[in-house]
C-alpha cells in the first residue's frame, strides 16, 4: 500500500530470499566439505572402504561392539559381477534382506527370494528330498518344510492310487451283440448263460 506496487506478499518473500542467502552463507564451508566428503567415498573402492573401516575399528577399540555391527554389514552385503557393493536400491529390489530357511537342505538359509526359488533344483534340496523317500516334482516347489512334505507325498499318493487303473472295477467286456458291459456284470450274466 504505499504506491510504489510493492505488496506485503513480496515482502515477506524478499524477507525469505534474505534468510536463505544468509543461511547458504552460514553453512556454506560444511556444504562444501560434505560435497567433498560424498565425492571421495563415491571415488573408493570396496578394498579402500574395507581398509578404511578396518583401521577404524583398530583405533576405536571403545566402541567395539558398535564398530562390529557397522563391520559385520559391510561384510554381509552382496558384491556384484565386479567385486564392488551393489546399489542399496537394487539390495531392496530383489529382496535381498529377506531371508528364506529351508528344513530339507538342513536349515540352510538363502538371501532374496530369486535364490530361494533357484534353489529347489540345487543338489541340496534334491538329496534332501531323496532323502526323505520323495521325488523333486514341481508339486514341491515353495515346500520348505519336512512335515509338509511328507505330508503332501502322502495326499499325492492318495490320489494317484484313486487315479490308477483297477480291473475288478474298471475293466469292461463286449458281448456278442456289442455290447459293452462291466467285468461284473459280464461275469454275472454269462455264469447264468445269458449271453
Amino acid at each position: 500500500g504505499d504506491g510504489s506496487g510493492v505488496t506485503s506478499r513480496d515482502r515477506e518473500v524478499w524477507r525469505y530470499e534474505y534468510l536463505v542467502s544468509v543461511m547458504g552463507q552460514l553453512l556454506s564451508e560444511n556444504v562444501e566439505a560434505a560435497l567433498t566428503h560424498v565425492t571421495k567415498n563415491l571415488s573408493r573402492t570396496y578394498a579402500e572402504i574395507e581398509a578404511d573401516l578396518y583401521e577404524n575399528e583398530e583405533v576405536d577399540s571403545d566402541d567395539e561392539d558398535e564398530e562390529e555391527d557397522v563391520r559385520i554389514g559391510i561384510k554381509d552385503y552382496p558384491v556384484g559381477w565386479d567385486g564392488k557393493p551393489i546399489p542399496y536400491w537394487l539390495y531392496k529390489l530383489h529382496g535381498l534382506g529377506v531371508e528364506y530357511k529351508c528344513e530339507i537342505c538342513g536349515n540352510a538359509s538363502y538371501m532374496g527370494r530369486r535364490a530361494f526359488e533357484r534353489h529347489f533344483q540345487d543338489w541340496r534340496h534334491t538329496h534332501g528330498m531323496r532323502c526323505l523317500g520323495i521325488p523333486n516334482t514341481i508339486h514341491f516347489q515353495d515346500v520348505t518344510k519336512i512335515n509338509d512334505a511328507v505330508a503332501l507325498w502322502e495326499r499325492l499318493q492318495e490320489l494317484q492310487t484313486k487315479e490308477d487303473f483297477n480291473p475288478d472295477e474298471e475293466e469292461e467286456f463286449e458281448d456278442s451283440e456289442g455290447r459293452v458291459l462291466p467285468k461284473k456284470t459280464y461275469q454275472l450274466l454269462k455264469a447264468q448263460n445269458m449271453l
